[in-house]
C-alpha cells in the first residue's frame, strides 16, 4: 500500500471509502483482482475501529460452538436480526480471525491458549483481545502491515469524499474534496466499497471519534440508496463521566471481569432490573442508569472495579487504566464516574449478505451498513468480526460487479469540479452543538413522540439551512450530520413500539402490531415499512448528488 501525494489524481478499478478494519480487509481482497484506491478523511489512525477496546467474538473455544454464537446475537437482537446475514457472520468468522492471526495478530493468551473473555448477553466465553484491552487498534495494525505488502493497494489521506458519483443508475466513483488544498477531484472506479462507519457524533455524549459523522449514510442517501434500522442506536452504558473531558469508553469486559455498578448513594442497583445484574443487555443496563440517574438527581453513576485488584487491573485494562489515570482517577482505589453515550448504529446503508446496496456498483460493510447481523440490539463485539467478514464479502461481489465494467471517464461530470462551492453556514461550530444538544435530548436513550416530533421540525429547519453548496469539510459534516440525524428521528417516530435499543416512553410495549417491521427510508420515497405508515414531514435536501 502507498500513500500518495495530493497533487496525484490517481486511477483505480476499485475505490473504497473509509480506511477501519472493514475498508482495510475489503482493500486487501479487492487487491486480488486490481487496483484500489483508498479514501481517506482525515488521518488514517482516526477510525473508530483503532478505538475498540473489549475485543472480537468468535466461537474459537473448546466450550463453543458456531450455533451457540448463533443463538447469543439471535436473541440480543430481539427478533430483528436477519438470520441469513448471522450465520454467515458466526461460520466465517473463525476463518477470518485465524486469516488475521496469520498476518500476524498477537491476541492475548493463558499459556498456549488463547485467553476467552465473556461480556455481557454472551453465553460463553468467546471474546478474544489483544492487550488487554486494545484489540481494535491491534487488528488495525495488521491490515495495514498487510496492506502495505500489496502494491495495488495505494492510499489518499485527507481526502473528504463529498458525493458518490451516479452514471446511468449506477455508482462508479466519487466527487472528493482534499482537505490541504481545497481542490475537488473525481475518483472514477468500476465499483465502490463504503466503509465509512458510524454516526455517534450526532449525539452530544458519544464514544466515537470526532470524525464519525455519518458521512457515508448520508452520502449513500443522496444516491437513491435505502437506509434502514436507523432508529436503533446503541447507547453503551458505562462512559466516563468528567464535565472537563470528552466521554471515553469503559469497556463492557470490565462487568465481565466483576465490576459493579452503584448508584451516586453507593448502592448496587442492577438486580431491580435484571436477573443478569451488570451483565444485562446494553440497552436495559444503559436505561436502568438513565434510571438510577433520574430518581438520584445525578448525571452519572459509579462503575466499581475495586475489588478486583490492582494488579489484575493494571494488566486487564492498561488503556483505561492510564486514561482514567490521566483525569485522577485511579480506579485501583476509587470508583469510576460513568454514563450512558451514543456508541454504535445498529442501523445504516441496507445491503444483502453479500454487501450490495440497492444502488449498482455501491457496496457497504461494518458499522455504515445495515446487513441484519445485528437486529434492535448489537451484540458485544460483533462489530469488529462484522468488519472482517462483510468487508470481505462486499469486496467480492465489488469485483463480480466491476468485471462487467471499464473504469468510466466521468467527464460528463466535470461540471461540479467548477460549480461554485464557498457557500457557508454563519457558525458552523454553534450549529454543530445545537444539534448534537437537540438529539440527546429529544431522540436519546429514552424517547416519546413528543420529543421525536420537536426533534424532526427542528432538524427540518436545519436541513433548509443547508441547501447551498458548501466548500469545507467542517460545513459538509454538518450537512451530513443533520441528514443522518432526521433519518435517526423520522425513524424513531415511525416505530410506535420498544424493542432493543429504541425506547418509547408513550409506547412501552414491545410487541404491538407490526413490530417485526423494518424501517425503511429512501430519498425519494421518505420513510416506510411494510405496513403504510408514511413520513410524517421528512425534509431531505438532496443538493450536492453529482448524477
Amino acid at each position: 500500500m502507498r500513500r500518495l501525494p495530493s497533487s496525484s489524481s490517481p486511477s483505480a478499478d476499485f475505490l473504497v471509502i473509509g480506511s477501519g478494519v472493514a475498508g482495510l480487509r475489503a482493500a486487501l481482497e479487492l487487491s486480488r483482482a486490481g487496483r484500489v484506491l483508498m479514501l481517506t478523511k482525515g488521518h488514517p489512525l482516526q477510525s473508530s475501529s483503532i478505538h475498540a477496546q473489549g475485543g472480537v467474538a468468535v466461537a474459537m473455544s473448546e466450550e463453543d460452538d458456531v450455533a451457540i454464537h448463533l443463538t447469543d446475537t439471535l436473541k440480543a437482537g430481539h427478533g430483528l436480526c436477519r438470520k441469513e446475514a448471522v450465520r454467515v457472520l458466526v461460520e466465517e468468522g473463525p476463518h477470518r480471525i485465524q486469516e488475521l492471526i496469520e498476518w500476524g495478530a498477537k491476541f492475548d493468551k493463558t499459556g498456549e491458549k488463547f485467553a476467552f473473555a465473556r461480556e455481557a448477553a454472551h453465553s460463553r466465553s468467546r471474546i478474544l483481545r489483544a492487550q488487554g484491552d486494545a484489540t481494535g487498534n491491534e487488528m488495525v495494525r495488521v491490515l495495514m502491515a498487510e496492506a502495505l505488502r500489496r502494491p495495488r493497494i495505494r492510499r489518499l489521506d485527507y481526502h473528504f469524499t463529498v458525493d458518490l458519483v451516479i452514471e446511468d443508475g449506477r455508482c462508479c466513483g466519487a466527487l472528493v474534496l482534499d482537505e490541504h488544498s481545497g481542490r475537488r477531484l473525481l475518483m472514477p472506479a468500476r465499483s465502490v466499497v463504503l466503509t465509512t462507519g458510524g454516526a455517534g457524533q450526532v449525539y452530544a455524549r458519544t464514544t466515537n471519534p470526532p470524525n464519525a459523522t455519518g458521512d457515508g449514510m448520508a452520502m449513500a442517501l443522496r444516491a437513491g440508496a435505502v437506509l434502514q434500522d436507523m432508529e436503533f442506536v446503541q447507547f453503551h452504558p458505562t462512559a466516563l463521566y468528567l464535565p472537563s473531558s470528552p466521554p471515553f469508553l469503559l469497556s463492557e469486559a470490565m462487568r465481565g471481569e466483576g465490576a459493579l455498578l452503584r448508584n451516586t448513594k453507593g448502592e448496587l442497583f442492577m438486580h431491580r432490573y435484571h436477573p443478569m445484574g451488570a451483565l444485562a443487555p446494553r440497552d436495559i443496563v444503559s436505561r436502568a442508569i438513565w434510571a438510577e440517574m433520574a430518581a438520584t438527581k445525578a448525571r452519572h453513576v459509579y462503575l466499581d472495579v475495586t475489588q478486583l485488584g490492582a494488579d489484575f487491573i493494571r494488566r486487564r485494562f492498561p488503556t483505561i487504566y492510564a486514561t482514567c489515570l490521566r483525569y485522577d482517577i485511579d480506579i485501583t482505589e476509587e470508583w469510576i464516574p460513568v454514563s450512558p453515550s451514543a456508541h454504535y448504529m445498529m442501523g445504516g446503508v441496507w445491503t444483502d449478505v453479500n454487501g450490495a446496496t440497492s444502488v449498482p456498483g455501491l457496496f457497504a460493510a461494518g458499522e455504515v451498513a445495515c446487513s441484519g447481523v445485528h437486529g434492535a440490539n448489537r451484540l458485544a463485539s460483533n462489530s469488529l468480526l462484522e468488519g472482517l467478514v462483510f468487508g470481505a464479502r462486499a469486496a467480492i461481489a465489488a469485483v463480480g460487479y466491476g468485471d462487467r465494467y471499464d473504469v468510466p471517464s466521468l467527464s460528463a461530470h466535470e461540471a461540479a469540479l467548477n460549480a461554485e462551492h464557498d457557500g457557508s453556514v454563519d457558525d458552523t461550530e454553534k450549529l454543530r452543538s445545537s444539534l448534537r444538544r437537540t438529539m440527546w435530548g429529544q431522540v436519546g436513550v429514552i424517547r416519546s413522540g413528543e420529543s421525536l416530533i420537536r426533534a424532526c421540525a427542528q432538524l427540518s429547519r436545519w436541513a433548509q439551512m443547508m441547501g447551498q453548496p458548501l466548500g469545507t469539510r467542517a460545513s459538509l459534516e454538518v450537512k451530513n450530520m443533520i441528514q443522518v440525524a432526521q433519518c435517526i428521528a423520522e425513524a424513531a417516530l415511525w416505530r410506535e413500539n420498544s424493542i432493543g435499543a429504541h425506547y418509547r416512553s408513550d409506547f412501552p410495549q414491545a410487541r404491538r402490531a407490526g413490530w417485526q417491521h423494518h424501517s425503511r427510508l429512501s430519498i425519494t420515497e421518505g420513510i416506510s415499512g411494510k405496513q403504510a405508515r408514511k413520513s410524517r414531514g421528512l425534509l431531505l435536501n438532496s443538493g450536492g448528488r453529482t448524477g
